[in-house]
Formats: structure tokens, C-alpha cells, sequence
């Protein structure tokens, strides 16, 4: 790789051993992947935050990244941890798992980084613009941006993620390169237009393609359509990247005439809903996955107002950020009477398994992530029917 003499001198060693591990790894990582030279980033989005996920080795890691003077040089924003950071007593989360949870929020605030905590920043924590070149972990977040934003990045993960915030800078590969961002398949979409039904699009392509460039045609996806469809394709494939026709910023870049057609109707759809679903009664209903916008809260609590739960043997989770929560507080009112309204963490990457087995979500992506690390059985239905289930 072609290096500037600045960032030989922070290969080096120059500007603290911090700033060297970061450069070790982001040039480890861009020789791998033949990238010949490295690009500045604007933004930084950091996965790993979870004590569950990253455990004793990844705050060992965090220590020292801090202890070598590592700080971050462009906004940076913080993926959703294992709890709730004031009810974590309610989540069933133990007293030792809670400390080395806020120790991890604590390193990673000192090195600069907005503990935000969500894995929807492009809501308002960190929202880059079309063209910008990023650094994102968390696999739906950086499929958004790359697809709907159209700003670049590749799958980071947590440590690149982080390394490349430290440097400011990332490897000039993949889907940085204009060519690596060109379609790869048609798909031609057939959906009820409803929130599941996208969710449901995203695991049949997911499994359909595993990777790749979708292109769709068909559909007409908002915020919180694409949030969803992204979610679903990084967690049933691969998919970092996708383009909608008339919809997204470079769909009108390409000439897809000639690519492979796969058309995703009801068949497709019924096929991805029996995969995803393995139990019929649940302990759990967590709503969430990624995190719920201002449009869900006001959604869900218009359709609970006047409503009474009457199964007390589920508890209900709705997983949103800080500042959501914050904004919708009448909102908020409603579906406390029901559950658990948590900011700052998702049941994926919460220690659920110590408390549950069987887990209802609304999200594909939860649906794939939930028997593999939190060991649960699943039911994934659209909102309204889950939230039936307990009245």
C-alpha cells in the first residue's frame, strides 16, 4: 500500500501506541483486501459495545486502546449495548454484568465517541451525505447508509470500525470503488407495502442471494421500510449494498437490462416467514430490531391506546435510542402500561437466554440472530399480531 509519510509516522509509532495499533490494523486490513492506498472518512460507527458480545478479552482491548492514547478524530457514534443503562434491574441483568457494561460505555467515551448507544444513528446521532466515505459496523446501519443515503463504506467490524475512527482514514477497497457498487441482480418485488412484509422481502432476497448488489423494482420503501429491508438482508445474507429503483440515490447510474432477473412474490414470502418461525407460545415479545424510529413509537402506541394487556406471563420489550424515547414521552406513557419502553440496547445483544427461551419479534433480522445468540426459539409475526397475543 501507498502510505503518506504522516501515516508511516503513526505506523511507526510516532503519535502513541494507540493511533499505531489502529494503523497496524487498518493496513493489515487494506493489504488483504489489495487496496492501494487509504481515504479519509467523515464518520465513524462502532459495533462491539455489548459486555455479552465483546466479554472480558474485548475490555481488556478497550483498556488499552485507552491507556496507548487512543482518541477518536471524526464523529463517531456507539452501537446498542446489553442493557438499558437506569433499568437494567427490570431486564433481569445481573450486578457484575452491569458494571463491566458501564466500564465498556466509559472507555469508549473517553477515547471521544458519542455513547449514543443505537444502531439507528442515521436518525440523528450521525447522519452522513451522499458520497461521503465512512467507517460503519453494525450490519443494518451500514447497509442503509451505503444504500439509501448513499454515503460508502464496507462491513466493518468492531475493531476496524474503530480503528478507522482513531485514524480518520479506512482502507480504499470495495464498496468505496465506484465499480464495486454497481448491481449484481434484479429483483423484482412483489409485497403488501406493509413494515413486515418488507421485513419479509429482506430475509427471502437474503437467502435467495446471500451477497451481492440487489436492484429492486417494485417497491417504494420510506425510513423505516428501508431500515427494515436493510436489517433483514445483512442478517439472512450478506448484503451490504442494495439500489431501489426510483428510490435510491445511484439506481439511476445503471443499466440493469441484462442482469439476472429473481422475482420475490407471496411464495417467497411464505417460504421466509416458515423459516423464521419455530414456536407458538412465547415467554417475550421484543419489538425493535433495528431500534424503533419517532413513526413506530407514535404507530405502536396509537394502536395499545385504549387497549389493556391481560397476559401477564409475557413481557414485552420495545427497544428504541435515548433521544426517541426522550421526544416521544406521551407515547411513551401508553406502552409502559404494556412493557418495557429500553433505550440503548436490542435483545440480541442483551443476556436474555439467562431469563428466556422463547422470543416473538416483528424483525427478520432478530428472527435470524435470536436461536444463534441468545438461544431462543422464535415467533416473527407482523406488530399488530404479536401485540394481540397478550390481550
Amino acid at each position: 500500500m501507498d502510505l503518506t509519510r504522516e501515516e508511516e509516522a503513526i505506523l511507526n509509532g510516532e503519535k502513541g501506541e494507540g493511533p499505531r495499533k489502529a494503523m497496524e490494523l487498518v493496513t493489515a486490513l487494506g493489504k488483504i483486501y489489495g487496496a492501494e492506498n487509504l481515504i479519509d472518512i467523515t464518520s465513524a460507527h462502532l459495533s462491539g459495545a455489548s459486555y455479552k458480545t465483546i466479554g472480558d478479552g474485548g475490555l481488556k482491548y478497550l483498556e488499552d486502546m485507552v491507556a496507548g492514547g487512543a482518541r477518536v478524530s471524526v464523529p463517531s457514534t456507539l452501537n446498542p449495548v446489553g442493557m438499558d443503562r437506569t433499568r437494567w434491574k427490570e431486564m433481569h441483568i445481573t450486578e457484575q454484568f452491569a458494571e463491566k457494561q458501564l466500564r465498556i460505555i466509559e472507555l469508549y467515551g473517553s477515547m471521544g465517541i458519542k455513547t449514543t448507544c443505537s444502531c439507528t444513528p442515521y436518525t440523528g446521532a450521525n447522519v452522513p451525505k451522499l458520497g461521503d466515505h465512512v467507517a460503519w459496523a453494525e450490519s443494518s446501519a451500514l447497509s442503509f447508509v451505503n444504500s439509501f443515503i448513499g454515503a460508502r463504506t464496507n462491513r466493518e467490524g468492531g475493531p476496524g470500525a474503530l480503528a478507522a475512527a482513531i485514524l480518520g482514514k479506512t482502507a480504499n477497497y470495495g464498496l468505496h470503488l465506484d465499480e464495486k457498487r454497481r448491481p449484481t441482480v434484479v429483483i423484482d418485488a412483489e409485497t403488501d407495502g406493509s413494515l413486515f412484509s418488507y421485513s419479509l422481502l429482506g430475509q427471502a432476497v437474503g437467502m435467495a442471494i446471500g451477497s451481492g448488489v440487489p436492484y429492486f423494482t417494485g417497491i417504494r420503501p420510506g425510513v423505516e421500510e428501508a431500515k427494515t429491508l436493510s436489517a433483514a438482508m445483512a442478517a439472512s445474507g450478506s448484503v451490504a449494498l442494495y439500489h431501489v429503483e426510483g428510490v435510491t440515490p445511484e439506481a439511476g447510474k445503471f443499466d440493469v437490462s441484462e442482469l439476472e432477473r429473481i422475482h420475490i412474490g407471496k411464495k417467497e414470502l411464505d417460504e421466509a416467514y416458515a423459516k423464521l418461525n419455530t414456536v407458538e407460545d412465547v415467554q417475550l415479545i421484543a419489538l425493535g430490531c433495528p431500534h424503533l424510529t419517532e413513526k413506530e413509537m407514535h404507530q405502536i402506541a396509537a394502536f395499545l391506546k385504549g387497549k389493556k394487556k391481560v397476559r401477564d406471563d409475557i413481557e414485552i420489550w420495545f427497544c428504541t435510542s435515548a433521544a426517541v424515547r426522550e421526544k416521544c414521552a406521551e407515547d411513551v406513557k401508553v406502552m409502559e402500561q404494556f412493557g418495557l419502553v429500553l433505550a440503548d440496547t436490542c435483545m440480541v445483544v442483551a443476556p436474555i437466554e439467562g431469563t428466556f427461551q422463547r422470543t416473538a419479534t416483528n424483525s427478520a433480522k432478530a428472527g435470524n440472530y435470536l436461536p444463534t445468540l441468545c438461544s431462543q426459539k422464535v415467533m416473527c409475526r407482523d406488530l399488530a399480531a404479536l401485540l394481540e397475543v397478550v390481550m
